[in-house]
């Protein structure tokens, strides 16, 4: 089946994003993102936005997987304003895959198709620890349960934190604890806080769109370590961590609000045809 798709790339911290505005049964999506994945191998997660079918959002984004994403959140936002001209600062309401209330945003365009974007994170539904095991490692794991995406906190003090150097052992451990925790998305923070700038690797595992990335970036991981912090120390967590594909910042409440921020850039939109 040929299908022409009119799509857009967005940089959110290095966190490389596609974008597709053309109509995509919901069925249809994960081939589709695959395709498009597979010609712009950059890409490291794609999500569909159209109009929102309710009066309390603008703008409708789901996700390959059906998971939650920050950074797609912060860059579906940016593309409506740029689609309608809308000067800034700005508000831009979302309807998200795996978050149950309306997704709020703030926009600042900093330089020519470049925002400072701020995005009021889905509530943790569950902060906890849970007894896990990989290979001859076993122990507790803290672990964030957010709407449409779970993280589990690996820090260095916890045996687990040696899956950092072994990438392939840590991909299964990332698909067998998806499995094992039933989570549409699963993501393994390895969390530093003690380094002179607070650092945070992420691996995330999507089995709903078969795909599992060192992200360059995670809006809701830093949003999940934000939220875990403020529940160990039961007050407000404001910290920025390093990523490599740059720095973004969270603020947690100790009641659970939190609010991520990072930025985001357009690098190109591009109509296509594939074949599925």
């Amino acid at each position: 089946m040929r299908k022409t798709l009119r799509y857009s790339i967005f940089d959110p911290t290095g966190n490389i994003t596609a974008l597709v505005e053309s109509e995509v049964r919901e069925e249809e999506q994960p081939a589709v993102a695959s395709a498009l994945m597979r010609r712009r191998p950059e890409v490291e997660q794609v999500g569909f936005v159209r109009p929102a079918a309710d009066g309390e959002a603008q703008l409708s984004l789901r996700m390959a997987g059906g998971e939650f994403c920050g950074n797609a959140s912060m860059s579906a936002a940016a593309l409506y304003l740029l689609r309608r001209g809308l000067e800034t600062p700005a508000a831009v309401t979302l309807r998200v895959s795996g978050a149950l209330r309306a997704v709020e945003t703030r926009l600042d365009k900093k330089a020519e198709d470049c925002f400072a974007a701020g995005v009021r994170m889905p509530p943790a539904r569950e902060i906890a620890e849970r007894e896990l095991g990989f290979g001859d490692m076993r122990g507790k794991l803290p672990l964030v349960r957010m709407e449409g995406i779970a993280h589990l906190m690996l820090t260095p003090e916890l045996v687990f934190f040696a899956l950092l150097r072994d990438g392939e052992a840590a991909g299964r451990a990332a698909r067998a604890w998806a499995d094992e925790l039933s989570a549409e998305a699963l993501g393994l923070m390895f969390l530093e806080t003690a380094a002179p700038q607070p650092r945070l690797t992420p691996l995330v595992c999507v089995p709903g769109s078969g795909t599992l990335f060192w992200e360059r970036s995670c809006a809701s991981g830093t949003a999940a370590a934000g939220a875990y912090l403020a529940s160990l120390t039961g007050t407000r967590a404001e910290l920025t961590l390093r990523e490599p594909g740059g720095s973004l910042r969270v603020e947690s409440e100790a009641d659970g609000e939190t609010w991520l921020f990072g930025r985001t850039r357009l690098l190109e939109s591009c109509e296509e045809e594939f074949v599925l």
